[in-house]
């Protein structure tokens, strides 16, 4: 269950920071920041920050328990 709420937090740190950083016009060098077209939308996402994102959160939610 852990794993789940930490890919869910990543996955908001990732839209987050891409729509920041992205909308700028920039790729943010090793954040690797592209836009994403899914059906009719279209979003920046960044697969290092991702998965950064999720294995921080994952290891806070086990240092909680």
């Amino acid at each position: 269950m852990d794993m789940l709420k930490a890919l869910m937090l990543g996955a908001i740190l990732s839209a987050t920071i891409g729509l920041v950083i992205g909308s700028q016009g920039t790729s943010a060098g090793p954040l690797a920041i592209h836009l994403i077209t899914l059906a009719d939308a279209r979003f920046y996402w960044s697969w290092p920050v991702f998965l950064s994102g999720s294995s921080l959160a994952w290891g806070l939610l086990l240092l909680q328990r």
